[in-house]
């Protein structure tokens, strides 16, 4: 099977979020499973043309009502056979920034449309579309009756990309399909996607069910429980080559479940790094971005209880100035307790994955996580609220034998502090705390089964297709 892989942003070449993590990787376990996948992404200012070819071919967007020309490069994905196609019109593509353009809208449209042109003439049999910038291609490929099938892939569906109505007029879609994409504020990217994709899979199981119900589904529940069979949730995996504690440059010291007291090196090393006092302490590491979704204020709300505790907390992360203003205004009341990095730091993220004791994920909502897989992978215990992606990998240490973390399901601050202390109640029996620490790094969240279940559902498409 031929397979295009579509995502707006790419690990290494772009990337903004967790969706860049997820196109860098799953492409890769797709290939070495014996999938024919290519990707397809536009090509940002940000990203670096040197290591690009130009082919020389220019597509011509089909549907728009002022067509646009988009000249195709190439690359190969880092470390694999993988080739990404990037397409790149000058007018459009005015920011270095993956998401700044002066017309977004318009951009990810024309995105859309050219895309649809490459993967008719390069003859694909599936496109794989990810979140709401490349909703519309399903709409395209329909109304080109190309006979390609698609798959969305729902990563947050809180974002859709809904713009005013002026946008109908310039995208050239078909009358009798605007009906089923708009929205009272004009039209919307994701719904767009979401009823024209033949099959629609988001990044877990629990996060699957949750959007279709008014409390997570952001509006678009009544459709998402009407394509329900259409539905499924296939939990996002992490690079294992990439996340290794045995062998992570970026760590001081290297470390795997049979010479765990290395990982106390790294402890002490970032704590020393932060401007922490060394010492036995329960480290709490938290990188996020600080925003409302991200259960900060539950954190807000039992501050003075958590530094009552025996913990100190390291914070990494940019977001909404309360929060940033919190973190600070904790720091400097509590210096020896308490250290919060404003900022965006992959090498300071790795240092608390392989150093921190606990990883604090106390979220409002989250479509999968991988924040809590990077802890497991290091044995850095999760704790977090039962929600999502977060629901299907942590499970609550019994105290005894089985589990890999701490966990609560309400969203209430009690819960939260609840969770903390059990954890720091396992973490003061030095024999338990191995064993949570045993289980968690002996879990296995890598793409292989992942990329499996892609193919399965893949598979699934053709075979319709076939029977058709």
């Amino acid at each position: 099977m031929r397979v295009l892989f579509v995502s707006y942003e790419v690990y290494p070449l772009a990337k903004v979020g967790g969706l860049a993590d997820v196109a860098g990787s799953l492409p890769k376990y797709l290939k070495q499973l014996g999938v024919d996948v290519d990707i397809l992404m536009p090509l940002h200012g940000s990203i670096d043309r040197s290591v690009l070819s130009k082919t020389g071919r220019v597509q011509k967007t089909r549907f728009l009502r002022r067509p646009r020309f988009f000249d195709i490069y190439k690359t190969k994905l880092p470390q694999s056979e993988v080739s990404v196609f990037l397409l790149r019109n000058e007018d459009l593509m005015d920011s270095k920034e993956v998401y700044g353009s002066s017309d977004l809208a318009l951009q990810a449209m024309s995105f859309s449309d050219a895309a649809t042109s490459f993967a008719i003439e390069q003859g694909y049999d599936i496109v794989h579309l990810n979140d709401w910038h490349t909703g519309l291609m399903a709409v395209y490929l329909k109304q080109a009756e190309a006979g390609i099938k698609t798959v969305l892939s729902i990563h947050n569906l809180a974002y859709q990309g809904v713009y005013e109505d002026r946008y109908f007029e310039l995208s050239g879609i078909k009358k009798a399909y605007q009906k089923d994409i708009s929205v009272q504020e004009g039209l919307n990217f994701l719904k767009a996607g979401i009823e024209f994709s033949d099959k629609l899979s988001t990044v877990s199981p629990t996060y699957a069910k949750e959007i279709q119900t008014p409390e997570y589904g952001a509006g678009l529940e009544a459709i998402l429980s009407r394509r329900n069979n259409d539905l499924v949730g296939i939990l996002n995996g992490i690079d294992y080559s990439e996340y290794d504690p045995e062998n992570d440059r970026r760590l001081w010291a290297n470390f795997g479940l049979d010479n765990l007291k290395n990982k106390k090196i790294n402890k002490c090393n970032l704590q020393k790094l932060v401007g922490l006092p060394g010492n036995n302490t329960a480290v709490i590491g938290l990188i996020s971005r600080l925003v409302d979704q991200k259960g900060l204020d539950l954190i807000e709300e039992i501050k003075d209880d958590l530094m009552k505790l025996p913990v100190q907390l390291i914070v990494l992360g940019t977001g909404e100035r309360r929060y940033e203003l919190m973190f600070k205004e904790l720091e400097e009341a509590y210096p020896d307790r308490v250290a919060a990095k404003l900022t965006f730091d992959l090498d300071l993220a790795q240092k608390i994955y392989g150093g921190a004791d606990m990883f604090l994920m106390p979220s409002r909502y989250e479509p999968c996580g991988l924040g809590q897989m990077f802890a497991m992978r290091y044995g850095t215990i999760p704790v977090v609220r039962f929600t999502g992606g977060l629901a299907d990998t942590v499970k609550e240490f019994d105290g005894l034998d089985s589990g890999n973390g701490f966990g609560f399901s309400d969203y209430k601050a009690s819960g939260l502090l609840e969770a903390i202390d059990r954890a720091l109640e396992v973490y003061s029996r030095p024999d338990c705390w191995r064993k949570v620490v045993y289980n968690a790094m002996s879990e296995d969240f890598s793409w292989n089964a992942s990329a499996k279940n892609y193919i399965s559902l893949y598979s699934e498409m053709l075979e319709v297709k076939g029977n058709a």
